[in-house]
């Protein structure tokens, strides 16, 4: 082959070495302000800057001047039909959380107001939601005896409320909002699932009117409760009452799903429940023969309870554990329903200021006798269905709660609980996703495996312990992901000059003399010593194959390093005794197409060279053609 033959070969650009204060700088601001937040301000006057940050942190100013009659309408509409299915929803949810029903509408009162002028989402409905009422019911009752002691109870929820409020305004002022990333879809689609299931089970207890019933949320329990209580615990009225008003609200589930113009019959249905079994215990007077009601709500809005946080003394950190482990448990479902609708009405969600106004309004929450609250979905899937334009439908719910609280409550008095379950058991139903678990089996085992051990640490052990191998499953994928990254030999595409790997294209030639290994990850120090000894054993393999059919042996061993987008001391030294190892063996080692960290780094370690400019190449064909130009043309 003449000279001009040979194809021009471009050398792989070292960049220009950057200040290292520009360089953390640059780092810092990619890690916490990816989104760069300040570009608005830029090149702005003092006045209009005040401006900015005034609708940065209550977005209803910007958006609140373009506000009109038609949007109001909507939000209207949105309004009344969330504040039909939070009123009985609330109730509810207060007894998962092991507090008096009137608590639960309080967290409905509050939080919404502060949500609308703070919270950056437009169809997010806020209030208590059922995991995290039983979250926390849960993680305080393991603290502090609700029935013993219920004022000291009560006082934990409060500094409870107000460290998850804290928790999320931190994340969201720190911009950590990244970490709430570490619980994988998987691990929150078992965990949702399993706390379904529980909280369904707790739900038999007001369901099948049983007086005595175990504290304890794991099914052998549950289920153990129930089967002692069966030959003269069971209330036969109650049974009647719960399993006819649960099929009328299955029933409007159905409908709702199966036309979308209805979907206010299943968001209005459990109001109607509500309405009716009051009015039928009320005129029959069943609570004579045993049907279980909620009795008394107080009459009134949110009294103040700053003076009941506790600030020091024994239940402070008591209270800071459930409250981060609730806070991020609210967190993350609020982000997801977020997000959710975010993408499905194609505007941007600001992951930080939704913590701050999150936080804020828990913080806020926790002074005004509120618990934990945060983005319902099924509340926020209605809201979005019912036609919702801003968060004033929020501002709506809010205002009939509060005309709940003032006028209605009492009205309240012959509710009976096994409604209250039968709503909670109807609500929750559909965190149970059959269909993401399947998925997600068919897409990645080990992600089902953080599904399934999320699902049963939460049903047969408890809520927290499945939380907890939620979050440890998530950690370990990727610390194995970090620390057994993939690698591949790759082949030439037949009439091409492309190089890819041999199991996903089994057409691609091997160039005889030549292993090309990609490895498919950054080299740190946790995983630099599996990559030089996973591709020590690809060469030791591919040797013992070429010997056995008499094949010519390696003579150069070609790295591509398009993936790994970074290298540090440990990589590099791992680098060098692969270096070392293959000169042994008298086999080349060459690089091919590593990013500008990754040069950089290797010029400044000296590293290239140690193994020469020369091998060092853009691509993985330019590499192959320097090593064996006859060889590559008879591939």
């Amino acid at each position: 082959m003449s000279s001009e033959d040979v194809p021009h070969v471009h050398k792989v650009g070292v960049p220009p070495k950057q200040k290292l204060f520009q360089e953390f700088k640059n780092t810092f601001k990619e890690t916490f302000f990816s989104d760069d937040p300040l570009r608005s301000f830029q090149n702005q006057s003092r006045t209009r800057k005040c401006v900015l940050g005034l609708q940065a942190v209550f977005p209803i100013l910007e958006w609140g001047r373009k506000y009109d009659l038609r949007k109001f309408r909507g939000d209207l509409i949105a309004g009344f039909t969330i504040a039909s299915l939070c009123i009985p929803q609330d109730i509810g949810y207060a007894k998962l959380a092991n507090l008096p029903p009137q608590y639960g509408l309080y967290s409905s009162f509050v939080p919404p107001l502060v949500y609308a002028f703070m919270g950056s989402s437009r169809d997010i409905a806020i209030g208590p939601v059922a995991v995290v009422s039983l979250l926390l019911g849960t993680l305080l009752q393991n603290e502090i005896d609700p029935i013993k002691n219920p004022n000291e109870y009560l006082r934990l929820a409060f500094t409870a409320t107000f460290f998850a409020g804290v928790t999320q305004a931190t994340l969201g002022i720190l911009r950590l909002g990244f970490l709430i990333d570490f619980l994988s879809h998987a691990a929150i689609v078992g965990f949702m699932g399993g706390a379904a299931i529980t909280i369904a089970l707790q739900q038999l207890k007001g369901f099948l009117g049983i007086n005595k019933f175990t504290k304890k949320s794991d099914i052998v329990s549950v289920m153990h409760s129930i089967f002692k209580a069966a030959p003269h615990g069971w209330n036969w009225q109650t049974i009647v009452i719960g399993v006819s008003f649960l099929s009328f609200l299955l029933f409007a589930k159905y409908i709702g799903k199966k036309n979308k113009k209805f979907f206010w019959v299943p968001a209005i249905a459990p109001l109607i429940s509500v309405v009716l079994s009051t009015f039928f215990v009320y005129i029959t007077h069943a609570e004579k023969q045993g049907v279980q009601i909620v009795r008394h709500i107080e009459k009134g809005i949110n009294p103040p309870s700053v003076d009941k946080i506790y600030f020091s003394g024994e239940y402070v950190l008591k209270g800071l554990r459930v409250g981060v482990v609730a806070g991020m448990v609210a967190l993350t479902e609020a982000t997801a329903i977020g997000r959710t609708f975010a993408s499905m009405k194609d505007y941007q969600l600001d992951g930080n200021k939704e913590m701050v106004a999150l936080g804020t309004m828990n913080i806020l929450g926790s002074m005004t006798s509120c618990y934990v609250a945060t983005g319902s979905f099924s509340r926020s899937a209605v809201n979005y269905m019912a036609g919702c334009q801003t968060s004033v439908s929020n501002i709506v719910m809010s205002g009939v709660v509060f005309l709940t609280l003032e006028f209605i409550t009492p009205l309240f008095k012959y509710t009976p609980n096994a409604i209250l379950a039968a709503i909670i058991i109807s609500a929750v139903i559909g965190l149970v996703d059959l269909q993401a678990a399947i998925l997600i089996w068919k897409i990645d085992k080990f992600d089902f495996i953080a599904c399934m051990g999320a699902f049963f640490g939460v049903v047969f052990v408890s809520v927290e312990i499945g939380l907890l191998i939620a979050v440890s499953i998530s950690f370990a994928k990727i610390l194995l992901q970090v620390t057994r990254p993939r690698t591949a030999i790759l082949g030439k595409i037949p009439r091409t000059s492309v190089y890819r790997n041999i199991q996903q294209y089994p057409e691609a030639l091997k160039v005889p003399g030549v292993l090309v290994v990609r490895v498919d990850s950054a080299i740190y120090f946790s995983n630099s010593n599996y990559v030089r000894e996973r591709i020590l054993r690809w060469l030791t393999d591919e040797e013992d194959n070429l010997k056995a059919a008499s094949l010519p042996a390696i003579q150069y061993l070609i790295v591509e390093m398009s993936p790994v987008t970074d290298i540090d001391t440990s990589g590099i030294h791992a680098l060098e005794e692969l270096y070392r190892s293959l000169q042994k063996r008298s086999i080349q080692l060459v690089l091919a197409n590593p990013g500008p960290v990754v040069i950089e780094k290797l010029h400044t370690s000296k590293f290239s060279n140690l193994i020469g400019e020369d091998k060092i190449f853009l691509t993985v064909s330019d590499a192959v053609s320097s090593c064996s130009p006859k060889l590559v043309e008879d591939v």
